[in-house]
């Protein structure tokens, strides 16, 4: 099917017989196959009599070659999938597959996308970008700390370079625009935390989509599309995802986090706010200050500078 959408993704109406004959397949076959768009990726498709099938608007899919030329250099090898559950989960049966890393994996949609604390993760076809970079690391968890931060200044770093000039960054993984959430980063390990592991990075941008998911996204969000009043080519962002990833990489491998510590705290989005730095049911009340050279939010607690960090904190605006 997804050959057939490559066809169509131009927008134009193409005929039965002409996208049979490219397929190589009957012109029934092409029906039951507009038929499986339809139901399985919720593809709309005009058909109309003498004139053939056509997409209700121009899709541009991920294409790995155009990725790759877009970002020369890069020695991760990049798959492309139709449809997963999550990005994640399919890095992870890769490597259990004896797949060696690093490699990145991208999809057109997810169907159990997920996001930090176990959330859902809005994942509609061809809208988004859904991706996964796969990193071995030696030496155990401190090579790790601290790397969902520098992961967002990369996100953030690729979106302001695609026109959003208005990307900032929320402790500990997400990127706001006007407050509203354009991106979240989900860091998972596996192997053993004392010696050699790998890190699976799973980066969920809102690109192209237009309209929210029904009974999904319980907060305020925003998209590229959103932000720049048109549609933009997935495939540039992708590429500058990449580039940015193993520029901000390279320094925290070099030097950690505090490398890049002033580079966050210049699009740090909450800094100087009142919060509520919540663990489990106990919550923090505080104000912003910034991070730590370790990546450790700094709070003013009644008069105090205090660090937190962990991985369950999370962080709401106090009215």
């Amino acid at each position: 099917m997804l050959e057939l959408l490559k066809l169509l993704q131009d927008g134009r109406f193409h005929s039965g017989e002409a996208l049979g004959a490219q397929l190589g397949i009957s012109r029934s076959a092409v029906w039951k196959q507009l038929q499986g768009l339809e139901a399985e990726f919720g593809v709309e498709v005009f058909k109309v009599p003498g004139r053939g099938y056509r997409l209700a608007s121009p899709m541009v899919l991920l294409d790995v070659e155009r990725i790759s030329r877009s970002a020369p250099g890069l020695h991760w090898p990049i798959l492309v999938r139709s449809s997963v559950d999550s990005t994640n989960a399919e890095i992870f049966r890769r490597l259990d597959a004896g797949t060696p890393a690093p490699f990145v994996l991208m999809a057109e949609r997810q169907t159990a996308g997920r996001g930090r604390r176990g959330r859902v993760w809005a994942s509609p076809f061809a809208e988004n970008l859904y991706c996964s970079l796969v990193l071995r690391v030696d030496g155990g968890m401190s090579q790790v700390e601290a790397l969902s931060l520098t992961v967002g200044l990369a996100v953030a770093r690729a979106l302001q370079a695609c026109g959003v000039e208005g990307a900032r960054l929320k402790w500990p993984n997400d990127v706001l625009v006007d407050g509203r959430k354009i991106s979240g980063i989900l860091l998972e390990l596996a192997g053993d935390p004392a010696d050699v592991c790998h890190v699976v990075i799973g980066i969920g941008i809102n690109v192209n989509m237009a309209f929210d998911v029904p009974g999904v996204i319980d907060q305020p969000w925003t998209s590229v599309r959103q932000c720049l009043g048109r549609a933009i080519d997935r495939n540039d962002l992708a590429a500058e995802l990449l580039l940015q990833l193993h520029d901000c990489l390279s320094v925290h491998w070099q030097h950690g986090f505090a490398g890049l510590r002033e580079q966050w705290e210049a699009l740090h989005a909450w800094r100087g706010r009142s919060v509520a730095l919540t663990a489990g049911s106990n919550a923090t009340l505080g104000v912003v200050l910034g991070v730590d050279e370790r990546g450790a939010i700094r709070l003013n607690v009644d008069g105090v500078d205090r660090a937190f960090s962990g991985g369950e904190l999370s962080l709401r605006l106090q009215q």
